[in-house]
């Protein structure tokens, strides 16, 4: 198992900037998938990015290409999202997830297939 806590989540005017990070505890922190998924109200819980076991590959929502950059320390058992250049439309509750099943060259965008969560933390960007 893996506890996962998000943090870095506030208030920033459209076209700023924000690091989420998610710290990680318990079990091997690099052999999971991990992946960041967004809720905004009244809307599903939706894949923003994810990121292979080694940090290798990463993937991410077209709406949020060019914009954001998953990455992770593996050392540190921390996963970040830069966000840039942010938009009304970025509001959402963020989440940190990880996968425990993918395969070391596969990220997974359904919500489903990830077992551990953390709470969320809120952004919301200002017009």
């Amino acid at each position: 198992q893996v506890q996962l806590v998000e943090s870095g989540g506030r208030l920033v005017q459209a076209g700023g900037s924000l690091r989420l990070s998610c710290a990680a505890s318990g079990s091997t922190f690099s052999s999971y998938t991990l992946g960041w998924f967004r809720q905004a109200p009244g809307k599903e819980r939706e894949f923003v990015a994810g990121i292979s076991r080694s940090g290798g590959i990463t993937s991410y929502l077209d709406s949020v290409k060019g914009r954001f950059t998953i990455s992770r320390d593996n050392a540190k058992s921390t996963v970040y999202l830069q966000m840039n250049s942010l938009k009304p439309e970025d509001t959402a509750v963020y989440y940190c997830a990880a996968d425990p099943r993918a395969l070391s060259t596969l990220i997974r965008r359904n919500r489903y297939e990830y077992d551990y969560w953390g709470q969320g933390t809120q952004v919301t960007v200002s017009s």
